[in-house]
């Protein structure tokens, strides 16, 4: 069973290239299961060679995607409004059903709905009057 950190199920679709270290896994088959996705590849024929797959960590070469925004490209950076206001720094990325959040170094939760850019190494976001006021 694969279970994907990513929206991209181009990662298990036939003829995908994924790496357990330095050994080159080729997609010969999946299917969606459970929570994951049940994946063949090439050259691993019978129970042993999969078993030696179990608990690793596979990989992808970055997909080209202008568009897409990454975990790690946010999460250390500054944040800042769009007239510069700084607010402090990204600290993590919280899945949410609507909007995942940007978790900040000041606790406040920042939608991704509102981001702009990055603009000299920082996150620059466009918020609502109102978002970071204390209660």
């Amino acid at each position: 069973m694969v279970r994907l950190t990513t929206d991209r199920l181009e990662r298990v679709a036939t003829g995908a290239v994924l790496w357990a270290g330095d050994q080159r896994l080729v997609v010969s088959a999946s299917r969606p299961h459970q929570r994951g996705h049940l994946v063949r590849f090439e050259g691993v024929t019978d129970r042993d060679g999969a078993a030696a797959l179990r608990g690793c960590v596979l990989t992808a070469e970055p997909i080209d995607d202008p568009g897409t925004l990454w975990v790690h490209e946010l999460v250390g950076r500054p944040l800042r409004e769009v007239d510069g206001t700084d607010r402090g720094q990204v600290v993590a990325v919280q899945a949410n059903p609507a909007s995942d959040l940007l978790v900040t170094s000041e606790g406040a939760l920042v939608p991704l709905t509102f981001y702009v850019e990055h603009r000299d190494g920082a996150v620059v976001v466009d918020p609502p009057p109102g978002l970071f006021e204390a209660e």
